[in-house]
């Protein structure tokens, strides 16, 4: 990948290896819950690596929602791993030392089914 100047301060390249692709093409080939995921996400989760997984998970689980479902998972999961990342060199973010959540669009917004990501909190449903 060609040197691009960032602004980001964190260890993000000792920590993930990212792969050469077309990143816009990788992201219109994900499923679209995945997709929106990737769009809410407080890092670039890179489209191409994201692809990568995906097949992966697709194998283990069937091309089904048992497979996005784990991927989701796991997306959540090296979200919080940045942001671990982050707060090793700087500080915590405000957001996690308040313990609020990032916000999601949750399944009502989205106009499907209405049902919440299991574990998922959404700041405006909690009492301040």
């Amino acid at each position: 990948m060609d040197h691009v100047t960032t602004n980001d301060q964190t260890r993000r390249e000792e920590i993930w290896r990212r792969f050469d692709g077309d990143d816009w093409a990788a992201f219109d080939q994900l499923p679209t819950a995945v997709r929106r995921r990737l769009m809410e996400h407080a890092y670039d989760a890179w489209s191409v690596n994201v692809l990568m997984l995906w097949r992966h998970y697709k194998r283990v689980h069937g091309p089904g929602n048992r497979a996005e479902r784990a991927l989701l998972r796991y997306l959540d999961y090296c979200e919080r791993l940045e942001r671990d990342a982050f707060a090793e060199r700087h500080e915590t973010l405000p957001h996690i030392a308040a313990r609020a959540s990032v916000l999601r669009y949750d399944d009502a917004t989205s106009g499907a089914s209405g049902r919440r990501r299991p574990g998922s909190e959404h700041v405006a449903s909690q009492d301040f």
